[in-house]
């Protein structure tokens, strides 16, 4: 549904509907029917076969926070993915019973009076994002690895093939690490320091040591492949079957079947993968942060509408201008994504639009904060590790655990390249023919920077619709209020705001509780929802805090219950408004609430294979897009679209328009996408680090075939591609195309019984997958 290229895509491909939307509704109610590369529906070549969907096989998911410094741990540790101590119970009431970590025990352990007050290795309920100092951090880590390692050595000592004496005490020793790690990590990410990153670098070594051990322990390894092997195999759960099935190929992708020299080489090449992505995360956010222009005259700000001014302004208040106003300034533009995209998008100081755009697209590529030779690094250290693995380049290494091979993600890609061309090429012509007719002097040699404004242009005057008139119609409070309103359609859930229940790192985070429709509690999640520069990542993303859990369960009755966190970083509140969104902003907070469903409504208690653990990750963004499409959803957007004055809802014909416009330029948007995935995908795959080809210029050779206005020489896009050299995308990125089509199909499955009855077709199905 996302475009007229996806449609051109669906038509060529029928019948994958069903199939989609029973993807959908497995992965967001966590009872999953496994769909492996030999049958997936789009990469077939007799695309008119649908494959048996089978429940032999379940499968969960891993950790997919979209811009979260996490993702290098979820990928390189995948069965030490967050496995939290967090004890959550089923009471009817949202605070849950008494949690505990179970690290709590290192601090009895170490006769040092500062552990005993170290807010890491404390009992809390859940996490104390409020006190986590960076001083806690070295000697907090330590102490947990310590005990870490002495119940690793009891373990293997003890091993046996069954499920209590390998599994449940696995799980423990990874849901300490991970629940101490993933909060440290996590506040890196959204309350970043110079003393937190230099804890955290000090330590992570010993982080990934300890992981390393854990991952190549072949007597557990050799117990999962005891189970397997063993006459009581058919007799195992399929979750379990699921469990013991990854537990074995992701230890072999950890290196458990390497020689000793190999190993240690191995082993090298991980600690050095680990420091270099966290590097150049930490350039990304320094270069982000680092541009900041002050303007004094608003005739250089011209056509910045009124939200974007109280920004700016706010901006440079927060830097010292006392006496800044959106009216008179001085106003402060910065490369963060509120900022970016107004100047972009209405700024009519073309000399602005080019500055602003070219420092953009040159982030961390010169200077303390350089990217290039840690990007070149990475690639080398990728193609030695998957020569060690015993793999061709780390493309395949990487789809080991997806769904796609390396040729079928390539002829995906140029399938859709070949789909958006056409349509791309007519809409840089009338761009070209528009910004013509409004006398624009750069019309004959339109530029990247004139791309965003003139597209705005036009599409205000083909739809009449302005994105800045539209903001006052969706509130943050209101958009929320839709969303969970839509979920308890959906799902049957319900809700509610949790403020105070649990510690937060931040004063605008907010913590919510998810109940059934019995009123008791089935998972809780935070979200932080506005940009902050100064010390926040870019983007937006998902995580887990603590996962579904049989085993972590503190009373022993009840399953523990998940925690997640959304984050995004979307235009803050100006004055006494609240956050006004655009509809882009909206867009995104739907995606990220469908990977937090996903997480949290999951009913399997097998830890390991719960909520957003276990899925391949070339499907794991099918439920956030699915959820996109509801955007557009008449009843959905009606109930989201309120002015946040006069409650006024948006006007019917205004709906109309934005429905109609949601095709505007989907050629161009189809490319970009297919750009990043085929520039990953190539350097992935056939690039030769230190060879006659720097990494620039293959990004400009994919360019020619999918960008029609190519790069600028200087474009060094790549020096702040995250998804890939500091996440969990590595040959990768082509995931989120793969996804979108399948969202497209599930999405299509819901019109063709008519979306309004939807809750009733949800049920029907949920209840055929949940009895498999």
């Amino acid at each position: 549904m996302k475009g007229s290229i996806v449609n051109i895509w669906r038509m060529h491909i029928p019948k994958r509907a069903l199939v989609a939307s029973l993807l959908v509704l497995n992965m967001l109610m966590a009872t999953r029917f496994s769909v492996s590369r030999s049958v997936h529906p789009i990469l077939r070549k007799s695309p008119k076969r649908i494959s048996q969907l089978t429940s032999k096989h379940l499968h969960k998911s891993q950790s997919c926070p979209l811009w979260s410094s996490s993702f290098s741990f979820c990928l390189q540790s995948l069965h030490k993915s967050k496995t939290t101590s967090l004890s959550f119970s089923t009471s009817s009431a949202c605070p849950p019973s008494s949690l505990s970590m179970a690290a709590s025990a290192t601090a009895s352990a170490v006769d040092d009076l500062s552990l005993e007050d170290n807010p890491l290795l404390q009992d809390f309920e859940f996490p104390p994002f409020d006190v986590v100092k960076a001083e806690h951090v070295r000697p907090g880590i330590r102490a947990l690895l310590k005990q870490l390692e002495s119940d690793l050595d009891e373990l293997e000592r003890t091993v046996e093939p069954s499920w209590p004496k390998l599994v449940e005490p696995l799980e423990k020793i990874v849901d300490q690490l991970a629940v101490v790690w993933g909060m440290i990590n996590h506040l890196k990410s959204v309350k970043d320091t110079p003393e937190l990153r230099s804890a955290i670098e000090e330590v992570q070594p010993e982080k990934v040591k300890f992981q390393l051990r854990l991952g190549q322990s072949k007597p557990i390894y050799n117990a999962f492949k005891a189970i397997q092997e063993s006459p009581e195999w058919n007799a195992l759960s399929d979750a379990r079957k699921r469990i013991v099935e990854s537990q074995i190929k992701e230890a072999v992708l950890n290196g458990v079947s390497l020689e000793d020299d190999k190993r240690e080489q191995f082993n090298k090449i991980e600690q050095e993968l680990e420091k270099l992505s966290h590097k150049f995360s930490e350039n990304v956010l320094d270069a982000t942060k680092k541009f900041e222009k002050l303007i004094t005259d608003k005739k250089e700000i011209e056509g910045l509408p009124a939200t974007a001014l109280g920004l700016a302004a706010q901006t440079a208040l927060s830097k010292g201008h006392e006496n800044a106003t959106a009216e008179n300034g001085p106003w402060i533009i910065t490369l963060d994504a509120p900022s970016f995209m107004s100047v972009m998008q209405h700024a009519k100081n073309r000399v602005l639009r080019e500055e602003v755009y070219r420092t953009y697209v040159s982030r961390a590529s010169s200077g303390d904060l350089d990217n290039t030779p840690i990007i070149d690094q990475i690639l080398k250290l990728r193609l030695e590790k998957a020569k060690l693995l015993g793999y061709k380049n780390y493309a395949e290494v990487s789809m080991a655990m997806k769904m796609a091979t390396v040729d079928k993600a390539f002829e995906l890609l140029e399938k859709l390249r070949s789909a958006s061309w056409d349509p791309a090429v007519q809409d840089m012509e009338d761009l070209k023919s528009f910004s013509k007719s409004q006398g624009a002097l750069e019309a004959d040699k339109l530029d990247h920077w004139d791309i965003g404004f003139w597209s705005e242009r036009l599409r205000e005057s083909k739809y009449e619709i302005n994105e800045e008139e539209l903001r006052p119609y969706f509130s943050l409070p209101k958009v929320m209020d839709g969303l969970f309103n839509l979920a308890k359609t959906l799902f049957g859930i319900d809700i509610e705001p949790a403020d105070g229940l649990a510690p937060v790192w931040n004063n605008d985070v907010r913590f919510y509780c998810v109940k059934d429709s019995s009123g008791s509690p089935i998972a809780y999640f935070y979200f932080d929802p506005y940009s902050r520069p100064s010390e926040k990542k870019g983007g937006a993303w998902m995580d887990e805090v603590v996962s579904r859990s049989r085993v972590l369960s503190r009373n022993g009755t009840t399953s523990r219950l998940p925690v997640a966190h959304m984050v995004c970083n979307q235009t803050p509140p100006v004055g006494d408004k609240p956050s006004l969104m655009t509809f882009r902003e909206v867009e995104t907070v739907f995606h990220e609430f469908g990977h937090a469903l996903q997480h949290m409504l999951t009913k399997q208690d097998e830890s390991l294979v719960a909520g957003i653990r276990g899925i391949e990750w070339d499907a794991v963004e099918l439920p956030s897009q699915f959820m996109e499409n509801w955007c557009y959803h008449r009843d959905t957007l009606m109930s989201i679209a309120k002015h946040y004055q006069t409650g006024e809802s948006l006007p019917e014909d205004v709906y109309l328009k934005l429905l109609a416009a949601r095709t505007f330029r989907a050629g161009s948007f189809s490319l970009r996408q297919l750009r990043f995935a085929s520039v990953d995908l190539e350097l992935h795959t056939n690039y030769v680090p230190g060879g006659s080809e720097s990494v620039f210029d293959v990004d400009q050779r994919v360019s020619k075939t999918t960008q029609v206005l190519p790069p600028l020489p200087e474009d060094r896009f790549l020096c702040s591609f995250s998804h890939i050299f500091a996440g969990g995308y590595a040959a990768g990125y082509y995931s989120y195309k793969w996804a979108e089509v399948l969202s497209a199909d599930a999405f299509s499955a819901f019109e063709d019984a008519g979306l309004n009855d939807s809750k009733v077709f949800w049920g029907k199905e949920y209840r055929t997958i949940s009895q498999s």
